[in-house]
């Protein structure tokens, strides 16, 4: 089989809107035959026809008020000053909210305004206009009206009105049956046992949820091994059993990348491959009438191609508009830089600090699910641009509501476990209340701070001369603000190393061993500045520490890549190399601190922090990751005066 080429370097939108335009052509996006189902189980279908009331509601004349039913000239003139009796049976009858008011009465008086005199006799002090206070007959609906029109989706007030107009069924749209194919030999069933090479096959699932959120009927195939007859069987099988499929993988151009082939093979490919980052590979296709659409193996390729192109078909299919997420002005906290031609999508976290709305990105990896969990939103950058400057005002798509953002903590700055764990007894305390965190090291927090993008950092900034923690750091790069510093934790710092450390490393003097890796943080993290420090007082060179320019941005990162063996140490805390399993061998115990602007300090914003970081359960917790002492936490260690600033 030839290794293929993408045909088309296209922009999304022109090969969708190809796309559509020939899938119109040949009727493949037309809704199927309505179904008949009843009205209360519709929410989030969609009307195939328009609604008529088969009644009226009300169907008879209603009060609308406990009073009494009364002809409204009887009670003309009447007020406090002047009221007027009326004899009851003859001018007045009681009813209640929802009784018919009889045929020879066209008005309700308030109960309030009744004073009775006799059983037979009242006294009323206000006059009623004709029909006042009675729900007359079609006042809500007039039968023969029409409720809904078609290709209308059913929300739950909807359903309501359906019947109060006297409709208990209606016809939709059927759901559009979407085939989902995982493809891979590699690929297993989530709960396998795992091997080396293994890959949990969960992208189905993940592609599955978007399809039946839009609407559409997800049908997932079972895993088919990289082989391109058992291939072809299943997307012909697929083809006949669904109205649209979706082959997951294979969309590439590599040796086993069949998808495109098939396609061709069976039917016709009209676009293979777009100018977007992720979801480049993507296959447009038709077979037997009815799309077929090719998506990338990785995770958030396979989300964005969908959203971009199977979501549209879905929403075609049911006579519906695709939704479109709301979008709001941010400011980027960092520079962003993309190649030209090729419009990204940037998985982003946001948080309000002060007046302005934060945009931090995050991994821009296309392999990365997590990314996709933590985001709160998407920058979308322009296929005719390079990216944005620090400080730019963007455009961001919501993929959370934006009460839940304007009620996040932010915190940029050095990585440590223990913010997860604060994260989610903040939730548990706060429901309506998160906390972001971003992980660009301890020297990229305070600067985030001098930005005001942040609302707190994370920092372990050790001062070679003085041995303190932080303060001198604050007090230079941060000269013009106010700020206090509360200890988290304290926490141990060491080397990771494999379990049962096989390379007899007993500390930092040994880093320079032949044949020994090394994995590091990145510049300006508080562990990359305690490495080179400890190092230099060893009298080593980074230039004689294999492995010290490789790079990870947190602890996890760092013991992942030791668990893994791309590298034989790095530098980390005790609980990241607990978490997984690995050996540690201490090196010092240092401070973690959070710097928090005084201008934040009485905000419910950090006091709620406060609150979550004095809880027992919080700290036993913590306690339980190892390596960790809390002696100090929410201690207020250093607060900047007047007149240090």
């Amino acid at each position: 089989m030839k290794r293929d080429v993408y045909l088309d370097d296209k922009p999304w939108e022109q090969a969708l809107e190809e796309y559509l335009q020939y899938l119109d052509e040949l009727g493949a996006l037309e809704p199927g035959p309505a179904e008949i189902i009843k009205a209360e189980d519709a929410l989030g279908r969609v009307t195939a026809e328009p609604v008529y009331a088969r009644s009226s509601s009300p169907h008879y004349h209603a009060s609308a008020m406990d009073g009494v039913a009364v002809r409204s000239l009887d009670t003309f003139g009447a007020s406090e000053t002047t009221p007027k009796q009326l004899k009851m049976g003859e001018q007045a009858v009681m009813v209640d909210t929802g009784d018919p008011v009889p045929p020879e009465y066209d008005a309700v008086v308030m109960i309030e305004d009744v004073h009775f005199v006799s059983e037979e006799l009242i006294e009323i002090t206000a006059a009623v206009a004709p029909w006042q206070h009675v729900r007359v007959i079609g006042e809500d609906v007039v039968a023969t009206e029409m409720i809904l029109p078609g290709n209308h989706i059913i929300r739950p007030m909807d359903i309501g009105g359906i019947l109060a107009g006297g409709i208990t069924e209606i016809k939709v749209h059927p759901r559009p049956k979407v085939a989902i194919l995982p493809t891979g030999t590699e690929l297993v069933q989530p709960g396998s046992q795992l091997k080396v090479g293994d890959i949990i096959e969960y992208n189905t699932r993940v592609l599955g949820s978007y399809i039946r959120e839009w609407g559409g009927q997800p049908i997932r195939g079972e895993i088919t091994a990289d082989d391109y007859e058992k291939l072809k069987d299943r997307i012909l099988k697929a083809v006949e059993e669904s109205d649209m499929v979706m082959v997951n993988a294979g969309s590439s151009a590599g040796r086993e990348d069949y998808t495109v082939d098939l396609v061709r093979e069976l039917g016709r490919v009209l676009t293979h491959g777009v100018a977007t980052k992720p979801a480049k590979p993507v296959i447009l296709g038709e077979i037997k009438g009815k799309p077929v659409v090719g998506v990338p193996g990785y995770p958030v390729s396979a989300v964005l191609a969908c959203e971009l192109f199977v979501k549209p078909l879905v929403c075609k299919k049911l006579g519906v508009a695709p939704y479109r997420r709301p979008e709001i002005p941010a400011t980027v906290s960092r520079k962003v830089v993309t190649p030209l031609g090729v419009e990204e999508f940037i998985r982003v976290k946001l948080g309000r600090v002060g007046e302005k709305t934060i945009a931090t990105p995050i991994s821009r990896g296309a392999g990365m699910i997590m990314s996709m969990v933590r985001a709160d939103g998407i920058l979308r950058v322009p296929r005719n641009t390079e990216g944005y400057q620090a400080g730019e005002r963007v455009p961001i798509e919501l993929l959370r509501s934006l009460d839940e953002i304007t009620e996040t903590t932010v915190v940029i700055g050095s990585h440590d476990i223990a913010l997860d764990v604060l994260a989610n007894y903040l939730k548990k305390l706060y429901p309506q209340a998160s906390l972001s965190s971003a992980h660009v090291g301890s020297l990229g927090g305070l600067t985030a701070l001098k930005r005001k993008e942040a609302h707190c950092a994370g920092t372990h900034l050790l001062d070679e001369e003085t041995g303190d923690y932080n303060v001198s750091y604050i007090k230079r790069l941060l000269p013009d603000r106010k700020m206090v510093l509360v200890n988290l934790v304290y926490r141990e710092q060491g080397l990771i190393v494999a379990k049962g450390n096989p390379k007899n490393i007993t500390g930092l003097a040994d880093l320079v061993n032949p044949g020994l890796s090394f994995v590091n943080r990145q510049r300006g993290a508080g562990t990359r500045i305690l490495l080179d420090f400890k190092l230099k007082e060893l009298g080593i060179s980074p230039e004689q520490v294999h492995g010290y320019q490789h790079e990870e941005y947190t602890h996890m990162a760092v013991a992942a890549a030791v668990a893994s063996g791309s590298a034989d140490a790095g530098l980390g805390i005790k609980a990241a190399a607990k978490a997984l399993g690995l050996d540690f061998i201490g090196v010092i115990e240092e401070r973690y601190d959070l710097c928090i602007p005084e201008e934040y300090w009485d905000t419910p914003i950090i006091q709620r922090l406060l609150k979550v970081m004095e809880l027992p359960e919080f700290q036993q917790e913590v306690y339980k990751l190892g390596g960790y002492d809390l002696r100090d936490c929410g201690k207020v260690m250093w607060r900047q005066s007047d007149s240090d600033v």
